[in-house]
């Protein structure tokens, strides 16, 4: 499996912007379509964003379109979520997570073969 290490969490009022980045190591990363989720306190991990192997699709969850851009560096090995005009219910701990092999993009849990710690990030109001 692909190991995983977020970044670039933290506290942003209301309306800021925050990047997130996700690095991946152990397997060819080119081979992962990549996943971004999320978990506010007492709810359900939710996907948030994704990415196909080559950047080329991307899918979002409805309440971040327009605000959130998921990216990709292949040679980088790396995942980026740009998040702009942060509202407080984006308030959760963010995760990467990787597609098991042979998936398309992971839009649910069950599609996500690692995941990555987590970055907390925090909209204040």
């Amino acid at each position: 499996q692909v190991q995983l290490v977020e970044s670039g969490g933290g506290l942003v009022q209301a309306g800021g912007s925050l990047r997130l980045s996700c690095a991946a190591s152990g397997r060819t990363f080119s081979n992962y379509a990549m996943g971004w989720f999320r978990q506010a306190p007492g709810k359900e991990r939710e996907f948030v964003a994704g990415i196909s192997r080559g950047g080329t699709t991307t899918y979002y969850k409805d309440s971040v379109k327009g605000r959130f851009t998921i990216s990709r560096d292949n040679a980088e090995n790396t995942v980026y979520l740009q998040m702009n005009s942060l509202e407080p219910e984006d308030t959760a701990v963010y995760y990467c997570g990787a597609s098991r092999a042979s998936m398309g993009i992971p839009r649910s849990l069950p599609m996500v073969g690692s995941w990555g710690q987590g970055t907390q990030v925090t909209v204040s109001s």
